[in-house]
Protein backbone atom coordinates (compact mmCIF):
# COMPACT_ATOMS: atom_id res chain seq x y z
CA UNK A 1 0.00 0.00 0.00
CA UNK A 2 1.14 3.42 -0.89
CA UNK A 3 1.37 5.67 1.73
CA UNK A 4 2.56 9.17 2.46
CA UNK A 5 5.17 9.64 5.31
CA UNK A 6 4.83 7.51 8.09
CA UNK A 7 7.83 9.48 9.81
CA UNK A 8 6.47 12.90 9.19
CA UNK A 9 4.28 14.98 12.29
CA UNK A 10 2.08 17.54 12.38
CA UNK A 11 2.81 20.10 14.96
CA UNK A 12 0.83 23.39 16.42
CA UNK A 13 3.21 26.19 17.13
CA UNK A 14 2.39 28.95 19.28
CA UNK A 15 3.69 32.55 19.06
CA UNK A 16 2.42 36.12 20.02
CA UNK A 17 -0.66 33.75 21.67
CA UNK A 18 -2.08 32.20 18.67
CA UNK A 19 -1.00 28.73 17.20
CA UNK A 20 -0.34 27.82 13.23
CA UNK A 21 0.59 24.40 12.14
CA UNK A 22 3.65 23.16 11.01
CA UNK A 23 5.02 19.68 9.28
CA UNK A 24 8.00 18.45 10.66
CA UNK A 25 9.43 17.54 6.54
CA UNK A 26 10.15 20.90 6.61
CA UNK A 27 11.37 21.62 10.03
CA UNK A 28 14.84 23.22 8.33
CA UNK A 29 12.81 26.25 7.44
CA UNK A 30 10.71 28.85 9.36
CA UNK A 31 6.96 27.96 8.16
CA UNK A 32 3.35 28.17 8.76
CA UNK A 33 0.10 26.99 7.78
CA UNK A 34 -2.25 29.32 9.16
CA UNK A 35 -5.94 29.65 10.24
CA UNK A 36 -9.14 31.13 10.54
CA UNK A 37 -8.67 32.91 13.44
CA UNK A 38 -5.57 35.11 12.22
CA UNK A 39 -8.33 36.86 9.86
CA UNK A 40 -7.72 39.61 8.44
CA UNK A 41 -4.12 39.49 9.07
CA UNK A 42 -2.18 38.81 5.59
CA UNK A 43 1.67 38.01 4.63
CA UNK A 44 2.52 41.57 6.03
CA UNK A 45 1.59 41.26 8.87
CA UNK A 46 1.63 37.26 9.12
CA UNK A 47 5.27 37.08 8.44
CA UNK A 48 6.49 38.70 11.56
CA UNK A 49 5.69 35.04 12.87
CA UNK A 50 7.80 33.62 10.47
CA UNK A 51 11.12 35.90 10.33
CA UNK A 52 10.29 39.63 11.13
CA UNK A 53 13.37 40.45 8.92
CA UNK A 54 12.17 38.56 5.68
CA UNK A 55 10.92 39.95 2.66
CA UNK A 56 7.73 38.82 1.45
CA UNK A 57 6.30 38.07 -1.92
CA UNK A 58 3.04 36.90 -3.34
CA UNK A 59 0.84 36.37 -6.28
CA UNK A 60 -2.85 36.90 -8.17
CA UNK A 61 -3.63 33.48 -7.91
CA UNK A 62 -5.78 32.45 -10.82
CA UNK A 63 -5.90 28.63 -10.74
CA UNK A 64 -3.14 27.78 -13.10
CA UNK A 65 0.25 26.61 -13.35
CA UNK A 66 2.66 29.95 -13.50
CA UNK A 67 5.30 29.57 -11.46
CA UNK A 68 7.62 32.89 -10.26
CA UNK A 69 10.27 33.66 -8.47
CA UNK A 70 10.18 36.77 -6.30
CA UNK A 71 12.42 38.88 -8.86
CA UNK A 72 10.16 38.05 -11.43
CA UNK A 73 6.76 39.44 -9.69
CA UNK A 74 6.28 42.68 -10.62
CA UNK A 75 3.61 44.82 -9.16
CA UNK A 76 0.66 44.89 -9.42
CA UNK A 77 0.61 41.77 -8.40
CA UNK A 78 2.01 39.13 -10.79
CA UNK A 79 -0.72 36.63 -11.48
CA UNK A 80 0.26 32.75 -10.50
CA UNK A 81 -0.06 29.93 -8.32
CA UNK A 82 3.61 29.34 -7.62
CA UNK A 83 6.51 30.84 -5.33
CA UNK A 84 9.57 29.55 -5.95
CA UNK A 85 12.99 31.38 -3.91
CA UNK A 86 15.66 32.33 -5.41
CA UNK A 87 17.44 34.58 -2.42
CA UNK A 88 17.53 34.14 0.99
CA UNK A 89 15.11 35.15 3.94
CA UNK A 90 12.00 35.41 1.30
CA UNK A 91 9.06 34.34 2.56
CA UNK A 92 7.00 32.97 0.20
CA UNK A 93 3.07 33.23 0.26
CA UNK A 94 -0.49 31.13 -0.60
CA UNK A 95 -4.05 31.79 0.11
CA UNK A 96 -6.29 28.94 0.31
CA UNK A 97 -10.19 27.94 0.72
CA UNK A 98 -10.36 24.73 0.18
CA UNK A 99 -7.43 24.73 -2.45
CA UNK A 100 -4.61 22.49 -1.62
CA UNK A 101 -1.35 24.94 0.00
CA UNK A 102 1.94 22.78 -0.88
CA UNK A 103 5.15 23.98 1.32
CA UNK A 104 8.25 22.53 -0.96
CA UNK A 105 12.01 22.47 0.76
CA UNK A 106 15.03 21.47 -0.75
CA UNK A 107 17.03 20.29 2.19
CA UNK A 108 20.28 20.47 0.40
CA UNK A 109 20.26 24.12 -1.22
CA UNK A 110 17.86 25.86 1.66
CA UNK A 111 15.03 27.04 -1.42
CA UNK A 112 11.71 27.13 -0.71
CA UNK A 113 8.38 27.20 -2.72
CA UNK A 114 4.63 27.80 -1.77
CA UNK A 115 2.12 26.44 -4.17
CA UNK A 116 -1.85 26.93 -4.53
CA UNK A 117 -3.45 23.87 -6.28
CA UNK A 118 -7.17 23.81 -6.31
CA UNK A 119 -8.34 21.32 -8.90
CA UNK A 120 -7.80 23.03 -12.06
CA UNK A 121 -4.15 24.06 -11.02
CA UNK A 122 -3.44 20.37 -10.51
CA UNK A 123 -5.32 19.33 -13.45
CA UNK A 124 -2.53 21.82 -15.28
CA UNK A 125 0.29 19.93 -12.66
CA UNK A 126 1.34 22.93 -10.79
CA UNK A 127 3.05 20.79 -7.86
CA UNK A 128 5.25 18.95 -11.16
CA UNK A 129 5.99 22.65 -12.58
CA UNK A 130 7.23 23.43 -9.52
CA UNK A 131 9.61 20.58 -8.69
CA UNK A 132 10.06 20.87 -12.68
CA UNK A 133 12.15 24.44 -11.90
CA UNK A 134 13.84 23.18 -8.74
CA UNK A 135 15.46 20.14 -11.04
CA UNK A 136 16.31 23.05 -13.65
CA UNK A 137 17.73 25.32 -11.46
CA UNK A 138 20.35 22.12 -9.96
CA UNK A 139 17.82 20.71 -7.58
CA UNK A 140 17.84 16.80 -6.85
CA UNK A 141 14.56 15.10 -6.67
CA UNK A 142 15.99 13.03 -3.37
CA UNK A 143 16.98 16.54 -1.44
CA UNK A 144 12.83 17.50 -1.81
CA UNK A 145 10.36 17.82 0.95
CA UNK A 146 6.73 18.39 -0.02
CA UNK A 147 4.09 19.64 2.44
CA UNK A 148 0.40 19.25 1.50
CA UNK A 149 -1.79 21.59 3.83
CA UNK A 150 -5.08 21.84 4.88
CA UNK A 151 -7.62 21.52 2.56
CA UNK A 152 -11.14 19.84 1.89
CA UNK A 153 -11.12 16.08 1.67
CA UNK A 154 -12.36 13.93 -0.82
CA UNK A 155 -15.22 12.32 1.23
CA UNK A 156 -16.95 15.66 1.46
CA UNK A 157 -16.20 17.21 -1.94
CA UNK A 158 -18.52 16.47 -4.44
CA UNK A 159 -17.31 16.86 -8.50
CA UNK A 160 -19.15 16.36 -11.87
CA UNK A 161 -17.44 13.59 -13.74
CA UNK A 162 -16.58 16.38 -16.44
CA UNK A 163 -14.07 17.65 -13.21
CA UNK A 164 -12.84 14.23 -12.41
CA UNK A 165 -11.89 13.35 -15.62
CA UNK A 166 -9.61 16.54 -16.50
CA UNK A 167 -8.00 16.16 -13.04
CA UNK A 168 -7.47 12.47 -13.49
CA UNK A 169 -5.77 13.28 -16.76
CA UNK A 170 -3.37 14.60 -15.18
CA UNK A 171 -1.69 11.31 -14.11
CA UNK A 172 0.41 9.83 -16.72
CA UNK A 173 -0.12 6.49 -15.84
CA UNK A 174 -4.30 6.35 -16.09
CA UNK A 175 -6.46 5.81 -18.99
CA UNK A 176 -9.99 6.34 -17.78
CA UNK A 177 -11.50 7.33 -14.45
CA UNK A 178 -12.00 4.19 -13.42
CA UNK A 179 -8.02 3.43 -13.12
CA UNK A 180 -8.31 6.14 -9.99
CA UNK A 181 -9.73 3.55 -7.88
CA UNK A 182 -6.91 1.28 -8.51
CA UNK A 183 -4.60 3.90 -6.72
CA UNK A 184 -3.98 3.92 -3.21
CA UNK A 185 -4.51 6.18 -1.52
CA UNK A 186 -7.86 6.49 -3.56
CA UNK A 187 -8.58 9.71 -4.72
CA UNK A 188 -12.22 9.05 -6.23
CA UNK A 189 -15.32 7.86 -4.07
CA UNK A 190 -18.85 7.07 -5.22
CA UNK A 191 -21.61 9.61 -4.97
CA UNK A 192 -25.49 8.93 -4.89
CA UNK A 193 -26.05 11.80 -6.77
CA UNK A 194 -26.04 10.68 -10.50
CA UNK A 195 -22.91 12.36 -12.65
CA UNK A 196 -21.24 13.31 -9.31
CA UNK A 197 -18.15 11.86 -7.55
CA UNK A 198 -16.21 12.84 -4.39
CA UNK A 199 -12.81 13.10 -5.62
CA UNK A 200 -10.12 14.22 -3.22
CA UNK A 201 -7.25 16.98 -4.79
CA UNK A 202 -4.90 16.12 -2.22
CA UNK A 203 -4.48 13.00 -3.35
CA UNK A 204 -4.54 13.36 -7.37
CA UNK A 205 -1.03 15.66 -6.20
CA UNK A 206 0.57 12.92 -4.09
CA UNK A 207 0.28 10.80 -7.02
CA UNK A 208 2.03 13.26 -9.45
CA UNK A 209 4.34 13.67 -7.03
CA UNK A 210 5.65 10.06 -6.78
CA UNK A 211 4.62 9.48 -10.86
CA UNK A 212 7.80 12.27 -11.36
CA UNK A 213 10.24 10.19 -8.66
CA UNK A 214 9.61 10.97 -5.30
CA UNK A 215 9.12 8.45 -2.54
CA UNK A 216 6.47 8.65 -0.59
CA UNK A 217 8.42 8.99 2.86
CA UNK A 218 9.33 12.66 0.94
CA UNK A 219 5.66 13.92 1.16
CA UNK A 220 3.30 14.85 4.11
CA UNK A 221 -0.36 15.47 4.57
CA UNK A 222 -2.44 17.79 7.19
CA UNK A 223 -4.66 15.38 8.88
CA UNK A 224 -7.06 18.48 8.61
CA UNK A 225 -10.26 19.22 6.72
CA UNK A 226 -10.89 22.83 5.77
CA UNK A 227 -15.04 22.19 5.02
CA UNK A 228 -15.50 20.07 8.21
CA UNK A 229 -13.22 21.94 11.11
CA UNK A 230 -15.18 25.00 11.06
CA UNK A 231 -13.81 26.47 14.11
CA UNK A 232 -9.95 26.39 12.32
CA UNK A 233 -10.50 27.15 8.61
CA UNK A 234 -12.50 28.92 6.08
CA UNK A 235 -14.22 27.09 3.02
CA UNK A 236 -15.64 28.76 -0.05
CA UNK A 237 -17.47 25.22 -0.15
CA UNK A 238 -19.20 25.12 3.20
CA UNK A 239 -20.12 28.82 3.30
CA UNK A 240 -19.80 30.74 -0.75
CA UNK A 241 -17.54 33.37 1.23
CA UNK A 242 -14.24 34.31 -0.18
CA UNK A 243 -12.66 34.48 2.74
CA UNK A 244 -8.82 32.75 3.07
CA UNK A 245 -6.24 31.17 5.04
CA UNK A 246 -2.91 31.77 4.36
CA UNK A 247 0.42 29.38 4.72
CA UNK A 248 3.89 31.04 4.37
CA UNK A 249 7.76 29.64 4.12
CA UNK A 250 10.81 31.40 4.46
CA UNK A 251 14.15 30.35 2.46
CA UNK A 252 17.18 29.67 3.82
Amino acid sequence: MTSFSTKATWQWLTRQNSSYLTCSLLERWTHGFFTRNFHPAGPSDLVSFLDPNASVAQLKQIHGNLVWTPNEVKEPLTQGDGLLSDGLRQSLWVASADCTPAMVGDINTGRVAAVHAGWRGTAQKILPVTVSRFISDGSHLQDLRVALGPAISGEVYQVGLEVAQQVSASLDSLVDLQDLASLSPCPILNDPQAGKVKLDIRYINFHQMLEIGLLPEQISLAPYCTYQDKGSFFSYRRTGDKQVQWSGIVSL
